[in-house]
Formats: C-alpha cells, sequence, structure tokens
C-alpha cells in the first residue's frame, strides 16, 4: 500500500497556516508524519505544487519515494478550497492508497483487514440535521436559489434522513480506486463548478465547504451506491480506523491503535507543539537545524 501526502502551499500560506502554533512546530509534523509512516509502508508519495516541492523536498529534506507537483495545475483556483488538494491527490491514485494528513502520525501500520477494504477512513462522523460543520439544507436552498447543482449522491442520501454521517479524513483511502477516483473527481466538481460559485459565496464559514465537500460526499457516495445493485461501486463499504469520534478522542485507545491526530486547537497548544520538538530532538535530530532555518528559530 502506498501512503500519499498532499500539501497545496497557496491555501497554506493564505488560510490555514494559523491553525498551527507556528511554522516551526508545522515543519516538525511533517518531519514525524512522513518519517514514521515510511516505517510502515516505505512507497511514498508527496502531491504538491513546486512551492511545495521546494519547501518539504529541497529545503526540508524529506525522503519522499516519489513526488508530483500536479498542484501547480491550481494556480487559479479559489485557497479558501483548500480540500481541493485532497482531493486532486486522492483521484491520481491508480493503486491502494493511505492519504495521511500531515497532522496524523502514524506510529503503527494499519490493521492488514483494514488495509483490505474499498475505503479505508479515519472514523465515522454523526450528525443531526443541519448540526456542526454540515449546514447541508442552507446549502441546498442556496443552490436552489442561484442555480447550483448537487451531487445525486449528496441529494439522495439526505433527502432519506434527518441522521447523517460523513466520514473523517485525517487518513483516507482504500483498494477500490476508481471508486475512490469517481467521489474525488465529484467532491472536487461539487466545489469547483461555476454553477455552484454564488451559492457556495452565501455560505459564511469557508470551512464548512471543505468539510461538506471533502468528508460528506464521501459518505453520501457510499450509501448512495450501496442502495444501488446494478452501480459498479455497490460493494463498497468503509472501514474505519476507530469506530467514533469519541473513540478517536480517546487516548489510551489511540495508543493502542498507534495513532495520533492532533484534532481541532490541539495543533496550537503549547504543551503539544513542545512535545513535538522533543519528539523531533530524540529520533530525527538531523532535522531540527533545518526546521529552525526554514522557520527562522533561533537554537533552542
Amino acid at each position: 500500500m502506498r501512503a500519499v501526502w498532499s500539501f497545496w502551499s497557496r491555501p497554506f500560506d493564505n488560510f490555514y497556516k494559523g491553525a498551527w502554533l507556528s511554522e516551526y512546530h508545522h515543519l516538525l509534523a511533517w518531519v514525524i508524519s512522513v518519517n514514521v509512516a515510511r516505517r510502515h509502508y516505505p512507497d511514498t508519495l508527496l502531491v504538491t505544487d513546486i512551492a511545495g516541492k521546494k519547501l518539504l523536498v529541497e529545503q526540508l529534506g524529506l525522503p519522499f519515494a516519489s513526488v508530483s507537483t500536479a498542484l501547480e495545475g491550481l494556480a487559479d483556483i479559489d485557497t479558501r478550497w483548500w480540500a481541493v488538494g485532497k482531493l486532486v491527490a486522492y483521484a491520481l491514485q491508480s493503486e491502494p492508497f493511505v492519504h495521511i494528513d500531515t497532522d496524523v502520525f502514524m506510529w503503527k501500520r494499519l490493521p492488514r483487514w483494514l488495509e483490505e477494504e474499498p475505503v479505508i477512513a479515519q472514523h465515522p462522523e454523526y450528525f443531526s440535521e443541519n448540526d456542526g460543520c454540515y449546514q447541508l439544507d442552507a446549502v441546498e436552498a442556496a443552490m436552489r436559489e442561484t442555480g447550483g447543482i448537487l451531487p445525486e449522491e449528496w441529494l439522495w442520501t439526505h433527502a432519506r434522513s434527518s441522521y447523517q454521517r460523513s466520514e473523517n479524513c485525517g487518513v483516507c483511502g482504500g483498494t477500490d480506486v476508481q471508486f475512490l477516483s469517481y467521489y474525488a473527481n465529484l467532491a472536487r466538481s461539487a466545489a469547483l463548478r461555476p454553477e455552484n460559485e454564488q451559492g457556495w459565496l452565501r455560505q459564511a464559514n469557508t470551512w464548512v465547504h471543505n468539510m461538506m465537500v471533502e468528508q460528506y460526499v464521501l459518505a453520501a457516495c457510499i450509501e448512495y451506491h450501496r442502495h444501488r445493485p446494478d452501480s459498479p461501486f455497490h460493494h463498497v463499504r468503509p472501514g474505519y480506523v476507530f469506530a467514533s469520534w469519541d473513540d478517536a478522542c480517546d487516548q489510551a485507545r489511540a495508543a493502542q491503535a498507534g495513532y495520533t491526530h492532533l484534532q481541532s486547537g490541539a495543533k496550537r497548544h503549547p504543551a503539544v507543539g513542545a512535545r513535538i520538538e522533543a519528539r523531533v530532538r530524540r529520533d530525527f535530530p538531523g532535522y531540527l537545524g533545518r526546521c529552525r532555518e526554514i522557520a527562522k528559530v533561533g537554537a533552542a
């Protein structure tokens, strides 16, 4: 199984750099994420743009087996759609893979049974209608009023129940690369097709756009096609690292799984930042100087 990371530099610079305690800690996280996962998955791939390749490969020296600059093709895309870089990376894959977010540290290999699943995700996220990040009614109303076009999978799945599911994509991948490419291209189209621009602009929270397009569309595609016996994706089911959000946040279960995800505000917590730095100093000391030099941080 191939391990894949993606880094679209423009949204990072313009939008979500502030999710990290500092640029220095962001680089330290890259060091850990890549180097611990490659112990289990030596076939590693970075999907990025030219600036990302310069930063992560040429300056930081991360040892990816392969590098693609396919995200250079997103030069004209609104950088608020940061998840599009991940969707492009998913769609590019032609063999079983697991995409790993930068804030995910995979201390252990995934269980063999999970590696064999058609779709891999971190955990299911269940929500009631219009709860939290998933304002489905508001998006659908805006699209109706502005002539937008949402995927049939989205509309059908939402119409079935007020209790919905999305897939947390801290890790995302699987063995059915045809399905994953279909989903990723569908989600990208939902985000970027011109008919939808005005509908999305009516939504106040750009973070919500990305969560719905990446995570809800994946779950909707699975549900829609499993209810259609004639679909080539009828067989697709998800497998999860954790059974629920609560399990993913449980330290004992995370330790058992050998899996750390710095979710939500954890990336900005000073204590977490100190632990990341200590881990790199202990396990990957050759990177410390490079991280400091790139981030213009003085020696500790």
